[in-house]
């Protein structure tokens, strides 16, 4: 058992070049959910997938990796975060070569969702390390800026890394690139990394896993579903079977005396603000993303790369507030270093507000590159506060809980934020697209703008464009009204992250920790 978890102790050189060695997986981590979406219409031609099975490849990724997260941050706390988190590299290699050079759908499913679980491993364990390699709280804070960067980064590159590899080489292709960089990770992991375990752990509760696996991929299940098809009785049963499960969980919790996750973490204020300032961060970034991502595609017809290489300046955007964060929190406490980001998030938010079909193309860009700047310190801040309060020997579950916020909350801003979207959409287009088409073909058009794009694709002038125009405006309505939501979630956001963590210091000590009592 080892730990350079010293009183303050500040980082070497050992520590940044593992630092270092450790972003790279993070970069995968987020790369993976991009390339896929680039690669689908070759693959689809390739192994022909049926409908349902297209979407298994697409989301058993998401799903496997949300649900596996608290339990792969617990263990990496009882058999050791290096160790796991080498595990974790040797078996995201292999998974990436089984997906590569996989011969049938059903095959490509299973190497997807062993992708998940592999990446489940990825995330918490990098965290707590950084938790363990960089004592010094300024330090730390400027490894989680760039752990966070490392994300970006890898949304920011990933569309264009795939475009270039699917020009030149089959499908599988994308997924490779994993191999060398996990076979470096494993090569100087044990040289730069230190190791550290909980030194009173006991035997994971496997009970305890498989309950929270199943809330988790439950409730995100049933997000999903309602950000796709809608408020149905399947989707809305499956969020409630995971809440159920997740009570269940919570009582398993308190029951015992060595939990998968300590809930005494959630009694304290700072700890449980910061772990709610984290959840509507991603509501809120994740819930206009998939906008965006409509907007490029179906208003302004670019095509799927393009579509990527337009997103990029966003992520950039991301990466640069993530590394100016620790020089704001040098002279600035973390509560307002958050709510100022807030708020210039919100008026980010206020310019995608003022976005108009077909030609918003420069209005997006510099919406999404101000909004993008603005949540990068609230990501980073919030996630360096929930790693800080845990206690050493917890910093794998505090890290794991981190990520599973992230998850959930980007899927709730999905199936919320998309759900309202679409009910603009259908009330702003309903007459017009009744008038022009007849019953079977309007239904088709009022359900999403891409069904209103395939309708229009099967017309011919002038009655495509009129269906298009009509589609276009009532979804660049939509988008504009998630824009004032989001704006205004943001603010309500920065308001309470200023009053209540205003006391906060960035080691996450401050009289609204003290006051729950920090954790022993």
């Amino acid at each position: 058992m080892v730990s350079n978890d010293v009183n303050g102790s500040r980082a070497t050189t050992r520590e940044w070049l593992g630092l270092a060695v450790i972003a790279l997986p993070c970069l995968l981590y987020s790369m993976d959910l991009t390339v896929l979406n680039l690669a689908v219409p070759r693959l689809s031609a390739d192994l022909k997938p049926t409908s349902v099975q297209l979407l298994w490849i697409v989301d058993i990724y998401g799903f496997l990796l949300a649900g596996s997260l608290i339990t792969m941050g617990t263990l990496g706390d009882r058999i050791g975060r290096r160790r796991l988190l080498l595990i974790g590299a040797a078996a995201f290699g292999g998974a990436s070569i089984l997906t590569a050079f996989s011969a049938s759908a059903g095959q490509l499913i299973v190497a997807r969702g062993l992708l998940g679980v592999a990446a489940a491993t990825l995330a918490p364990s990098t965290l707590s390390l950084i938790r363990n390699m960089f004592a010094d709280a300024r330090q730390r804070t400027t490894a989680i800026a760039i752990w966070v960067a490392s994300f970006s980064a890898g949304a920011a590159v990933g569309p264009v890394v795939g475009g270039v590899l699917l020009e030149h080489f089959w499908w599988g292709s994308v997924f490779l690139v994993a191999v060398p960089v996990m076979l470096l990770l494993l090569v100087c992991g044990p040289a730069l990394l230190p190791e550290f375990r909980d030194p009173d752990a006991r035997r994971l509760d496997l009970m305890s896993a498989a309950l929270s696996m199943v809330a988790v991929l439950a409730a995100i299940y049933g997000l999903k579903q309602i950000a796709q098809d809608g408020i149905g009785s399947w989707p809305v049963l499956s969020i409630v079977g995971g809440l159920g499960v997740a009570w269940l969980f919570v009582r398993r919790q308190r029951a015992l005396a060595d939990p998968l996750i300590d809930l005494a973490l959630f009694r304290n204020r700072a700890f449980a603000t910061a772990l709610s300032v984290n959840v509507l961060d991603f509501f809120i970034g994740f819930g206009i993303l998939l906008f965006i991502a409509q907007y490029l595609q179906l208003v302004l017809g670019l095509s799927p790369l393009s579509a990527g290489l337009w997103t990029v300046p966003g992520a950039v955007g991301n990466i640069v507030g993530s590394m100016l964060t620790p020089v704001f929190v040098r002279s600035v406490r973390p509560a307002f270093v958050m709510a100022g980001g807030l708020v210039l998030a919100a008026i980010g938010f206020r310019v995608l507000a003022q976005i108009h079909a077909p030609s918003g193309l420069a209005t997006l860009v510099a919406g999404s590159v101000i909004l993008s700047v603005g949540l990068a310190p609230l990501t980073t801040v919030s996630t360096d506060m929930i790693v800080a309060i845990a206690p050493a020997e917890r910093a794998g579950a505090a890290s794991s809980i981190s990520e599973t916020s992230a998850e959930l909350g980007g899927a709730l801003g999905i199936a919320v934020l998309g759900s309202i979207g679409t009910a603009v959409y259908r009330s702003q287009s309903a007459a017009a697209l009744r008038g022009a088409l007849p019953g079977a073909a309007a239904a088709g058009a009022l359900n999403t703008i891409g069904g209103a794009t395939a309708v229009a694709a099967q017309l011919s002038d002038p009655l495509r464009l009129e269906v298009l125009r009509i589609a276009r405006d009532a979804f660049t309505q939509a988008f504009a009204l998630v824009s004032w939501i989001s704006a205004a979630i943001a603010l309500a956001t920065a308001i309470a992250a200023a009053v209540l963590l205003r006391h906060v210091d960035q080691s996450g000590e401050g009289e609204s920790s003290l006051a729950a009592g920090r954790p022993q």
